[in-house]
């Protein structure tokens, strides 16, 4: 473990938080909110999302992001962008402005410009950190991918923001070097926000998984599975083995087994993350907040990077289990 190293995520958590607890005490609305945490993880490289993302197989990147509104259901996302510096505010502007819900590839760069959203060249999200991942996947015996796909994470981990009596919440799982082993880490981002008004919001962003095949999308993008948000139950955001979360239906299990089956929230989450997804093969976590502004931040995985705070109070930023 790299003292220094944890240290830097642990702060670029609590400044993200910190941000969001500013934004909800304000009055921001939760979309707003989780949308501007997850471009801000974007914006960090430590983090597997954006700036960071991690490359495919043929060396290079291919993002997904999502976004989804308690208070319609409406939902947006990208899947598959390469030149769109911000995949989280593409998925914004097609939820926003395209009558669609999943916009893919080329098809989704051009809408996102369109939109007015900058442009990059594909090479401004590479580091050499991931590019030595990338190397190393390449080079180990069994040819297995190093699977950096899940989310979450205000950062692909876990979560909250709590504004007087009301809550929303954000959660984040880094990649990189970092505390947590780089060959079993996911690095999915993502933030689950309640706002004054009570309304609920999620949006989630990832790079994928080192090594993928060209073209593969896992769950950050699809709504229900990586992502969900809906006033009459939560709002989640997922990280881990994108394709088991899929399989679950991960996001959207958390809601209808509080809405339809009645359980409360932390009941509810700890079904789906130690119960349904070990079923389908699926490690990871997911963060969670309810109508009433409970937050849920869990994993069945050695750690999760995740955190969450109150609008007026002090980030709280966890890496490890008993944090």
């Amino acid at each position: 473990m790299s003292a220094d190293m944890e240290a830097r995520y642990r702060a670029a958590l609590a400044e993200i938080l910190a941000d969001g607890a500013s934004r909800l005490a304000r009055g921001d609305a939760a979309m707003d909110v989780a949308v501007e945490a997850v471009r801000r993880l974007e914006e960090c490289e430590l983090f597997n999302a954006g700036k960071g993302a991690v490359y495919t197989a043929d060396q290079r990147h291919e993002l997904d992001a999502s976004v989804m509104d308690g208070r319609d259901r409406g939902a947006g996302a990208v899947a598959g962008v390469t030149r769109v510096r911000n995949p989280v505010l593409a998925a914004r502007a097609v939820m926003a402005h395209s009558g669609h819900v999943l916009l893919i590839g080329t098809a989704a760069d051009s809408f996102a410009f369109e939109q007015g959203l900058e442009r990059v060249t594909p090479d401004w999200f590479g580091t050499p950190q991931r590019l030595a991942q990338l190397e190393q996947a390449r080079a180990s015996a069994s040819g297995q991918m190093l699977d950096h796909d899940g989310q979450q994470s205000v950062a692909d981990a876990g979560g909250t923001v709590r504004t007087a009596g009301t809550a929303g919440a954000a959660g984040t799982a880094g990649s990189g070097e970092g505390p947590i082993d780089e060959q079993t880490k996911f690095g999915t981002v993502g933030a689950v926000v309640r706002d004054a008004a009570g309304h609920l919001a999620a949006a989630t962003s990832t790079g994928g998984m080192t090594n993928k095949r060209p073209g593969r999308v896992g769950d950050s993008p699809i709504p229900g599975a990586g992502c969900y948000a809906d006033d009459r139950s939560v709002a989640v955001s997922c990280t881990g083995t994108g394709e088991a979360f899929i399989r679950a239906a991960a996001a959207h299990e958390v809601g209808a087994l509080m809405r339809i089956g009645g359980l409360p929230l932390a009941e509810a989450c700890a079904r789906v993350v130690f119960d349904e997804l070990p079923t389908v093969g699926g490690d990871g976590g997911l963060i969670a907040v309810d109508t009433l502004g409970n937050v849920w931040l869990g994993f069945n995985t050695e750690g999760m990077y995740r955190g969450w705070v109150e609008a007026g109070g002090a980030p709280v930023v966890g890496v490890y289990r008993d944090e």
